[in-house]
């Protein structure tokens, strides 16, 4: 079946955070698609509105087991039913891990740069944020790379006020799929100091054609022991607004700890679309998976060879998942600027909007963050917005 990813879909006026934006403004910041999701995700949706009715529902078993035998067969990981609790979003499942698995005024731990509502979840809470900067470095091929610090995570880890790790798997914004090796020695640190890890996989299916992620509590006994594991469709398939994800823990005790805080906070039970929508992504999405990871994957080699020519004061970190680029900017910023004043400026030139590396922290001043899942003739008016955007800024007075 062939799937038509390049007739660009018209989203203004619909209520679209991304969207509400200002005429001749193009969005390329928050990390939805701009492309149909798969027909049977559509059609479930379209048989739940024929019915008419709206009423309270509930999962099932068919939820239950879309989601084991998609994990089984696409991610090698046997999943028990009984070990998932629905939940509205991957979100309100961390911050409730937060409330729940720590106190007031414990710490909380995040590699950055990082997804920055990790910080939202903490903060809000009435919790303690503690930063280890991933280590990056420039490889042979003169390319960025990033891998964990080790020591830096041990000396944050040993912290007695240090009790949960959100883990980004695979990490979002760099892209990068984290081997087994380094999934097992970061549970084994964990472990070590008494720290429970809250693993967010929901990019795990938005991975370059012919790689795999590992989740990170299939790794061994001691990662699965202490670890909540957050999933979904909703990035993969394009279906947030749906609100429908789900957590699993193999350890009764965290699993309990969960199902009870979720529902005390009233984000665990399922809209009428939520249920049917994650069944038809997991039953029947494959193929439109497939395609959509080929063509937005041929859109992030588009954008590299496009800055590799047109823009080479800016660098691309490489990146095996997700479909955000890691921009880095730094030649282009002078002493006291980041690449926070670099988006104000580019989108008030030109109108690309992009994410400003700034709010991810770590070495995010100088990096921007693109999302590359749109129709190949938004990603070529991007490029060129984007290149007209670093010549007028290196122009200024």
């Amino acid at each position: 079946m062939t799937f038509d990813f390049d007739t660009p879909v018209d989203r203004r006026g619909s209520g679209s955070i991304k969207w509400d934006i200002r005429g001749g403004e193009l969005p390329m910041w928050v990390a939805d698609m701009d492309l149909r999701t798969a027909p049977a995700v559509r059609e479930a949706v379209a048989r739940i509105n024929e019915l008419g009715v709206f009423g309270y529902t509930d999962t099932d078993e068919k939820w239950r087991e879309a989601y084991c035998a998609w994990w089984r067969t696409r991610h090698d990981y046997a999943i028990e039913p009984d070990w998932l609790i629905f939940t509205t979003g991957v979100i309100p499942a961390i911050s409730t891990a937060v409330r729940k698995l720590t106190t007031p005024a414990e710490k909380v731990a995040v590699l950055t740069p990082v997804y920055n509502i990790f910080f939202n979840s903490i903060l809000n809470n009435g919790r303690v944020p503690v930063e280890i900067p991933l280590s990056r470095s420039v490889g042979a091929d003169g390319r960025i790379g990033y891998s964990v610090d080790f020591d830096a995570l041990e000396e944050g880890l040993a912290d007695p006020q240090t009790t949960l790790l959100l883990f980004c798997n695979p990490h979002n914004p760099v892209g990068k799929i984290w081997d087994r090796e380094t999934l097992a020695m970061v549970g084994a640190l964990c472990a070590k100091h008494g720290v429970t890890v809250v693993s967010d996989e929901i990019h795990c299916d938005i991975t370059e054609p012919g790689k795999s992620y590992v989740p990170f509590a299939s790794v061994n006994e001691i990662n699965a022991k202490i670890t909540v594991t957050c999933i979904a469709p909703t990035k993969a398939f394009n279906c947030a607004g749906m609100q429908t994800a789900a957590v699993l823990s193999e350890d009764p005790f965290l699993r309990h700890k969960m199902w009870r805080g979720l529902n005390t906070d009233e984000v665990g039970e399922p809209n009428v679309f939520a249920v049917p929508v994650a069944v038809a992504a997991f039953t029947e999405g494959g193929e439109w998976l497939d395609a959509m990871r080929a063509y937005v994957f041929g859109n992030r080699a588009y954008a590299e060879n496009y800055i590799r020519g047109n823009i080479p004061e800016i660098e691309v970190t490489p990146a095996d998942a997700t479909y955000l680029l890691w921009i880095r900017i730094a030649d282009l910023l002078r002493e006291g600027e980041d690449s926070a004043d670099f988006c104000r400026f580019l989108r008030e030139k030109t109108g690309l909007w992009l994410s400003a590396g700034t709010q991810y922290r770590g070495d995010g001043a100088e990096f921007v963050r693109l999302n590359a899942a749109c129709p190949r003739t938004l990603m070529e008016d991007g490029m060129d917005r984007l290149a007209r955007g670093v010549k007028l800024w290196r122009e200024r007075k």
